[in-house]
Formats: C-alpha cells, structure tokens, sequence
C-alpha cells in the first residue's frame, strides 16, 4: 500500500488520526478479532468489564459483548469514533469519543484493558503515562491483555518496543502471565507482535 501525503500532525493529538480516518488510511486495522483474543477469553471463567482504549474500528467489541462482558471502547478522533459506530450498527453506543488520559473514568474502573495497537501509536514520550493510567484504571486484580509491538526502528506510528523496553514500563506495576506469538498479524504488524497477558499489581 502506497502511503498517501498527509499534513504534519503530532500522533498524539486527534488531528492525526482524523485525517487517516477521513481518507479510509487504516494498514492498522485487522478488520476482524484476532485469534489470540479468541482463545484467551474463551479460557475465562466469568464475564469482564473491559475498556479498550484508541480502539479504531473497534472490531472487538461485537466479540466482547457476544460473550455477556461488559464493554466500552474510546477513541480521541472524532472520525474514528464515527468509523466503529458505522462499522457496529446497533452496539455503536458502546463507543464513545474520550480521551485515555483525561478524568473521564473513575479509577479501579474495569477487570480488563484490551491493548491493539494503541501503545504503538503513541509517542514514547507518553509511554510511561500510557502505564500509569492502565494501572489505575484497572480493579486491584484487572489485566492488561493484547498486542505488542517490538520494533527497534525510531520512526512512527507504529513506535515498536526496544529489547527491555516493556518490562521496565510494566515494572511494579504489572507482571506477565503470560505471552505467545500470533498466527494471523497483519501485514504491518507481522513477525514483530506478541501476545501478552499481564496482571496488575496492587501496590
């Protein structure tokens, strides 16, 4: 795919998003749930209440409330936003426009943060934020599952996790369950994305 020429926007303003959403620029969006959500939730016992931040298309969220788990998706970008909503019909009240770091959500709010491909899109400069707020937005035994980007390239989006990068953002905050390799990553993601399940630690 030819990358089209956008205005010079900061990813971590909604901005960017808006235009790539606008011109139908999405090589991120999986267009689907991946197989690695799919068996990790049908593993879990009970229903979770899960947030999935910068969610895009929003793709999960048919999959989540299929299975009874209460869900909300947030995005930044009014035209991402307007694209899950057209992409869920009847579940497009489960999106609401938000922003991740802002006071929207009450702390130890959710069992679950999904992650795919937020992290990777924000600047590193808020990567450390990124934690941070996962950590307090989760209940005292909530998990952080999804999809992780490693990448030792220093452009971006996708900005890709460097060797040890991760564990020293997820230390005393979370620790790993477990992780594993996908079978079905998308071109963009491909050979350089791991699943991985991390449960928060009340500190």
């Amino acid at each position: 795919m030819n990358t089209p020429t956008f205005p010079k926007h900061d990813p971590a303003t909604a901005d960017f998003w808006d235009v790539r959403y606008r011109e139908q620029f999405s090589p991120w969006d999986a267009g689907g749930v991946p197989a690695s959500l799919k068996r990790w939730a049908a593993a879990e016992p009970a229903p979770r209440s899960v947030l999935i931040p910068g969610c895009g298309s929003a793709w999960e969220v048919e999959f989540f409330a299929a299975l009874g788990w209460p869900v909300l998706a947030i995005d930044f970008s009014p035209a991402a936003v307007e694209a899950a909503r057209r992409t869920l019909g009847p579940l497009a009240d489960k999106v609401v426009q938000a922003d991740f770091f802002g006071g929207t959500f009450t702390p130890a709010s959710f069992d679950l943060i999904y992650e795919r491909a937020f992290l990777c899109a924000l600047p590193r400069r808020l990567w450390s934020d990124w934690a941070a707020r996962c950590h307090a937005l989760l209940k005292p035994t909530g998990r952080l599952v999804g999809f992780f980007y490693d990448d030792d390239s220093e452009r971006g989006p996708p900005f890709g996790l460097r060797a040890g990068e991760l564990a020293d953002l997820m230390r005393d905050r979370f620790t790993l369950e477990s992780a594993s390799t996908p079978t079905d990553s998308i071109e963009v993601f491909r050979g350089k994305e791991t699943w991985r399940v991390w449960r928060r630690i009340d500190r």
